[in-house]
């Protein structure tokens, strides 16, 4: 840690010197023994109000932590082995960052809730974190779909890197902001035989972009800039605070700490990296242009190993990533964001790499050239066909709402998939801007992007292709479970429904857009009828 001698204004980026702060990796969680879970299986993790020190020259911060750390303690599981985790709700009956109250779901219930989601886990409805199974502090009081306070996750899936956080009802994008986060490494069998780096060697990396006042609180805004639409008199006053149509901060924050820097070897390093922005999307590449090996996606590992220049990550996407930094002794190394979406020169790089280490012996890890089998799903096994429009709307107060399948939240489910069911969804954008668009539950496989006629659907109804169809990116080409829906495309997405029935959701993971009724239901059921063959939902 260095000493900061210069003023340093933490509402300004301009006067916050880079790279002086250590990457922190996160502490493993420890299991507590309880006599009703086999040993080392149960955890109890406490979301605290905490003080955190997101630069040595800030001040420290109030922040919401699990187990009052940012990000929270890493759980490590092992596939077919029930994990199970308790997560205390501690914290204070007021928020500290605003609330709109106009938002479903917020203005007649508690104002602190909690509920915590394990993103991209094959899990019993109970405990996926359903936004309406939240809780109160001691669990004074609990939503309507709460069912059970102990999450049980048995890890009947392929190794890969999730991340749990909060999906409180109308409040997800306030408590993640405030740093309910944490890491979730599953690990399977294939790892041990792959000889990765690990250890030390293997890093998680949690991005996320924050804004602070002057006294170093996190800043998150209350009014709309510009204000949006312009009021009309048959309009109700916006409230205040209002929801924004996204939080952008003018920071870069990783693992906690702004701008860090991490001494390395010169040898190979594993990273996990997740998205944790509410709404900003990273375009990561390394400043000396060298390759990164990509083993994997928000699925687990790829057949094979991705040698790419970038990798894009739209919030809540991960990549699992090798960086061989053995030819570079000596040198530094910068991570950098190349988004144009929100481009800044503060935020356009996220971390420096310092290979000023000596090497600590031989470098044994290795990258296989084969990873996992293909476990491809075929379009011609598809049971049924959904066709998925993403809206635009007003509402009440003249504020733009964007939907999924032209309804909000509240109304009856349409995504109603059988049990070992195969799906394809079509995600058709006509909005303005891409959406990072999560599925709870499934792993899916991206088949293809197509362009279409937005205008002549929007006013008709009729879907009809400008353009051929578009492989996906290099580097999205494994099993996911947020995709980016861009702008004036269709979005083709197969998936295998299996194992679990009952009461999951899908929303848009721009988490202002989540807590403004861009999230709907999804009801998986028990078929008893015998399978069809592919047919076109009507919705």
């Amino acid at each position: 840690m260095k000493h900061i001698e210069q003023p340093i204004n933490p509402a300004n980026p301009n006067t916050i010197p880079k790279f002086v702060d250590e990457l922190v990796k996160p502490p493993i969680a420890i299991p507590k023994a309880n006599k009703n879970y086999p040993p080392g299986s149960y955890y109890e993790i406490k979301m605290l109000k905490a003080k955190h020190r997101f630069h040595v020259g800030f001040p420290y911060s109030e922040v919401w932590g699990y187990n009052g750390i940012i990000p929270g303690p890493t759980i490590e599981a092992k596939k077919d082995s029930t994990t199970y985790v308790k997560y205390l709700n501690k914290l204070p009956q007021k928020h500290f960052l605003p609330i709109d109250f106009s938002l479903h779901g917020t203005n007649n219930s508690p104002e602190v809730r909690t509920v915590v989601h394990l993103h991209g886990a094959n899990v019993a409805s109970a405990s996926d974190g359903h936004p309406e199974a939240w809780y109160t502090k001691d669990y004074t009081a609990t939503g309507p779909t709460f069912k059970q306070e102990v999450h049980a996750y048995t890890n009947h899936q392929p190794g890969t890197t999730m991340w749990y956080h909060d999906h409180s009802m109308g409040l997800t994008r306030l408590n993640v902001c405030a740093g309910l986060a944490g890491f979730y490494l599953l690990r399977d069998s294939s790892e041990e035989r792959f000889h990765l780096p690990s250890g030390k060697y293997e890093i998680p990396l949690m991005i996320q972009d924050k804004s602070f006042n002057e006294d170093g609180s996190i800043f998150y805004p209350t009014k709309l800039t510009p204000p949006f639409p312009l009021p009309v008199p048959d309009q109700l006053p916006l409230p205040d605070p209002t929801i924004t149509l996204g939080y952008v901060g003018n920071t870069i924050v990783v693992n906690g700490k702004l701008w860090p820097y991490l001494n390395v070897e010169p040898r190979k390093y594993r990273f996990r990296i997740v998205n944790g922005s509410n709404r900003r999307s990273y375009d990561l590449r390394l400043s000396n242009n060298e390759l990164i090996t990509q083993i994997g996606t928000d699925g687990g590992f790829l057949e094979k190993p991705n040698e790419i220049s970038s990798i894009t990550l739209t919030p809540a996407e991960r990549s699992d990533i090798v960086i061989d930094f053995s030819k570079f002794a000596h040198e530094e190394i910068f991570l950098m964001n190349d988004d144009e979406e929100f481009p800044d020169e503060h935020t356009s790089v996220i971390m420096k790499f310092n290979v000023s280490l000596p090497l600590k012996g031989q470098d044994t890890s290795q990258i296989p050239a084969l990873l996992e089998p293909a476990m491809d799903l075929h379009e011609h096994h598809a049971h049924t066909i959904r066709q998925l429009p993403l809206t635009t709307t007003l509402d009440r107060y003249g504020r733009l709402m964007l939907q999924l399948n032209g309804r909000m939240y509240h109304e009856p489910a349409t995504e109603k998939p059988a049990l070992d069911s195969i799906e394809i969804w079509n995600i058709i954008n006509t909005t303005p801007v891409f959406h990072p668009v999560h599925i709870h539950l499934v792993q899916f496989k991206i088949l293809e992007r197509r362009p279409f006629d937005v205008d002549l659907f929007v006013a008709e109804g009729k879907l009809e292709f400008t353009g051929e169809p578009e492989k996906p990116r290099d580097y999205e080409r494994g099993w996911k479970d947020t995709v980016k829906a861009d702008v004036g495309k269709v979005t083709k997405l197969i998936m295998h429904w299996k194992e679990h029935t009952g009461n999951y959701i899908w929303h848009c993971h721009f988490l202002e857009h989540e807590d403004h009724d861009m999230m709907r239901p999804i009801r998986v059921i028990e078929d008893a009828h015998p399978v069809q063959p592919p047919h076109m939902d009507e919705h």
